[in-house]
């Protein structure tokens, strides 16, 4: 599972290097040694009040497949308003960009998951929200080309949550990005 700007790396590095290119591990590594860890917890925790701006690079289910995800905001609770008992609705900001060799086309409702403090998870829906535009069904991106949305979830009033998750094929994916929440 990646989080922040370093964690496990499933698959294949991204490139092949020839004579004195590094990985991109290697340079976080050194960037890390480099910065205060003050900044370097921000950095892994996330680099906004609500645990975003980060940016987590996701390897496909096949060569040339790679999704750079950017969680941009958290709105909790998101409007509209529920009614009284009902669930409230998070909204999730994320922009989604190729950084792959092939055409990415997913769902993104489906890979993304809220994670609450008690273990339950909570499966991303397409949907409307007063936050703004949702990301559509399915997002079909050329290379270099990104998309930006909210995706909704619907959660109980006393959930507290502790993270998001974003995976590739549809949530299925096997390199998971995931962002603390404060």
């Amino acid at each position: 599972m990646r989080h922040g700007i370093h964690g496990g790396h499933s698959g294949h590095e991204r490139h092949s290097c020839h004579g004195g290119c590094r990985s991109r591990a290697g340079r976080a590594g050194r960037t890390a040694r480099l910065l205060p860890a003050s900044l370097v917890a921000a950095l892994l925790l996330g680099a906004g009040p609500d645990g975003s701006g980060e940016t987590v690079p996701l390897d496909g289910d096949r060569p040339g497949k790679h999704l750079d995800v950017t969680l941009t905001r958290v709105v909790d609770p998101a409007g509209p308003a529920p009614a009284p008992g009902a669930d409230r609705l998070v909204a999730v900001g994320l922009r989604l960009e190729n950084t792959g060799t092939v055409p990415y086309e997913d769902s993104p409702a489906p890979a993304a998951h809220l994670l609450g403090t008690d273990g339950e998870r909570f499966t991303g829906l397409s949907g409307e929200t007063d936050a703004g535009p949702a990301l559509p069904d399915t997002v079909t991106l050329d290379p270099g080309r990104s998309a930006s949305g909210y995706v909704v979830f619907r959660v109980p009033q006393e959930a507290d949550l502790a993270a998001v998750q974003f995976a590739l094929d549809a949530g299925l994916g096997d390199d998971v990005a995931q962002w603390s929440l404060p």
